[in-house]
């Protein structure tokens, strides 16, 4: 365990922090949220085969709201496509890849190391949800277009919108994805295409 030292009588040497370590599943976890504006429980209980990368969607059983399918952009695709598959959940929890494999419970811990070092206090993982649909409305995609990629169970808006296809559905969440990976300073690739062909 690392500690913070400083030298006695020194007031201004700055004390060393320690760093915050988060393992690549979780980290993924994270991206796949803010990345995809999908629910965390979505994210905990997604299995390998819910991703479909030919298509570059996912396809999820059972969400809050029933069936989903979800358009992912090419920044999501990125992160699924790097990540370790240890065994059925792509979010691998402690027993994963064994006979009693369950999905991660949460990810409270993690998060609150995360925003305590960011200085981020009262940040919610849900926000990360938020920040998806805001960016999205903000870049001028349109309610509809956002309602439809965060899948919200409005009856109305889905039958009024139901003939869109997944074209413009992938061009909204890529120029999210872009965006949002711009303001993290292009910590990852923002350029990947998906060949929708």
């Amino acid at each position: 365990m690392e500690v913070d030292e400083q030298q006695p009588n020194s007031k201004h040497i700055a004390k060393r922090r320690k760093p915050t370590i988060i393992s690549p599943h979780v980290a993924a976890a994270f991206r796949l949220l803010i990345f995809t504006g999908c629910r965390l429980r979505e994210i905990l209980r997604l299995r390998w085969d819910h991703v479909d990368f030919e298509r570059g969607m996912l396809f999820l059983p059972d969400s809050k709201t029933g069936r989903k399918a979800v358009v992912l952009n090419a920044i999501a695709i990125q992160v699924l496509g790097d990540l370790e598959r240890i065994g059925n959940y792509v979010i691998a929890g402690d027993n994963a890849g064994t006979e009693q494999e369950k999905p991660r419970a949460d990810l409270k811990r993690p998060w609150r190391g995360i925003t305590r070092r960011a200085r981020l206090d009262g940040l919610r993982i849900h926000d990360l949800r938020h920040s998806f649909a805001s960016v999205g409305a903000g870049g001028g995609m349109g309610l509809p277009i956002v309602g439809k990629l965060l899948g919200h169970a409005d009856q109305a808006t889905t039958a009024r919108y139901a003939h869109l296809d997944n074209d413009p559905l992938r061009q909204a969440s890529n120029a999210i994805g872009k965006a949002i990976a711009h303001a993290m300073d292009g910590n990852v690739a923002a350029d990947r295409s998906v060949d929708s062909g």
